[in-house]
């Protein structure tokens, strides 16, 4: 039966995850309620948010969604209280709600910056205080994943303001698991590659993109959001119970180096 090992049991765990109606988010939240957790997703889109729960739903599993803009203070706290109001506790928070504009640095907008950072960074942290706030106030434990990127390990170009929220979001994480390690609250960081996903198709049906990804790639393919779950669940489960601050990169190899085109024999 999948999840029945307990050392990577999250059976039970009250579950809310950011940006959890597709993508990255949407695979990580099937993956755990087909593990058992009941799981809250919220998304900033109504629609989105009706779309994802009831195809969930009919493929069995417990999920409800909530309408979220982790950008708006207020519906963070309105998120946190229905999500307690539902499930009565939180267990584990995913934050993976993010936003990006692809635009070379000097063409970037005060407003182009401040989009990305309120979602990316300053809601996350909001996100995670208020969970944590709760966590704490329960007695301590509790469980929070944040998704980083590639960009923490080598920026890319044109992207800086996405760069910078995510490098932050690595500070966050440290900062956090530092502070709330006496709650006994563990707090990590997911870091994925390059991903195929709705929003990133455009971009990676490009030819010229397909093939330097082919040539730099070690696994020598693109990721798709599924292949985040896994490491998602290790980290929610007691398999990775001594383990607080830190960023696991799941990106098909790209963070051990560059294949440079020197000949071989």
């Amino acid at each position: 039966m999948p999840g029945s090992d307990e050392l990577f049991s999250i059976s039970d765990q009250a579950v809310l995850i950011t940006g959890g109606s597709r993508g990255i988010g949407r695979a990580i939240a099937e993956e755990f309620s087909r593990r058992g957790a009941n799981v809250v997703i919220c998304s900033k889109s109504q629609s989105s948010v009706d779309l994802a729960v009831a195809e969930m739903r009919a493929a069995g599993m417990a999920v409800d969604g909530l309408v979220c803009d982790v950008a708006d203070e207020q519906q963070i706290d309105s998120t946190v209280a229905a999500t307690l109001e539902l499930r009565g506790r939180i267990d584990t928070l995913v934050n993976v709600a993010g936003v990006n504009r692809r635009k070379r640095a000097e063409t970037v907008t005060a407003e182009d910056y401040d989009f990305i950072l309120d979602t990316n960074l300053r809601g996350a942290f909001l996100m995670s205080q208020r969970v944590g706030r709760h966590m704490i106030e329960r007695g301590g434990g509790g469980v929070q994943i944040n998704i980083e990127s590639l960009n923490t390990w080598m920026p890319l170009k044109a992207v800086l303001p996405y760069a910078m929220s995510k490098f932050g979001m690595q500070g966050m994480t440290r900062g956090l698991a530092l502070e709330w390690g006496r709650h006994g609250i563990r707090v990590n960081s997911l870091a994925p590659g390059f991903v195929l996903t709705d929003l990133t198709r455009g971009l990676w049906s490009d030819e010229g993109m397909q093939a330097w990804n082919l040539a730099n790639a070690p696994l020598g393919r693109l990721g798709v959001p599924a292949d985040m779950a896994g490491t998602a669940v290790f980290l929610a489960s007691r398999a990775s119970a001594f383990m607080t601050g830190q960023t696991l990169y799941v990106d098909g190899g790209f963070s051990a180096g560059w294949n440079w085109p020197i000949p071989l024999s």
